[in-house]
């Protein structure tokens, strides 16, 4: 059965268009309902995603701007930082954003930084720059190489990107990246990782599919 074949709500076509529908009706065998149902479940899971994954990358952004300031020695250090041509074109990007504003720190330019220039500053890139001098000291409860840590994060920034841009997960192994947050969270700090479980709602959610 084909896309073709099915007669959508004009809801569904209209709001959710059918290209975006149609992963949920291809696994839903064709039945709306069940596709819809599952949709519904998408969103649930995407949302109960949401706190640990906050947790997450805003305990690595300031954790790595902590470790980068005591480098450096100025709160602005990405001033002096070696950097790979990406990252520091991110940097300008950030900070021609807050420029605008009436009053601005280098605090409003750490909070301005995407995941992913975080992630990339775990890269291989930056590995003599970064890494080796001061941004392994953000983990201090990692013990193993700096390759597999930035392929976790990497594999997380992805996810986290499906969760943010409201991309079918369903498919995923749930459980998988419920595990990894923890343990790359675990890796910055067990309190904080402890505290981000206090109010995880994802292993409700994924108990409760029925779809």
């Amino acid at each position: 059965m084909t896309r073709d074949d099915v007669e959508l709500p004009g809801w569904v076509r209209e709001l959710l268009s059918e290209s975006r529908f149609d992963r949920y009706l291809k696994k839903a065998g064709g039945d709306v309902d069940v596709a819809v149902r599952l949709y519904d479940w998408n969103v649930q899971v995407s949302a109960a995603f949401y706190g640990p994954l906050h947790w997450l990358e805003v305990s690595l952004r300031n954790a790595l701007h902590h470790r980068l300031r005591e480098r450096f020695g100025r709160d602005d250090w990405w001033k002096t930082a070696q950097l790979a041509d990406n990252a520091k074109f991110k940097i300008g990007r950030a900070r021609r954003k807050i420029e605008r504003r009436a009053e601005h720190t280098s605090d409003d330019v750490v909070a301005e930084l995407t995941f992913g220039f975080w992630v990339s500053l775990l890269s291989r890139t930056h590995d003599r720059q970064i890494w080796v001098p001061a941004a392994h000291r953000a983990f201090p409860h990692y013990t193993g190489p700096r390759n597999a840590l930035h392929h976790d994060f990497m594999g997380m920034l992805d996810f986290r990107n499906r969760v943010m841009h409201h991309e079918p997960i369903f498919y995923l192994d749930l459980p998988e990246y419920h595990e990894r947050i923890y343990r790359l969270l675990g890796h910055l700090s067990h309190d904080a990782a402890r505290h981000a479980e206090r109010t995880d709602r994802i292993s409700a959610v994924l108990d409760a599919r029925d779809v």
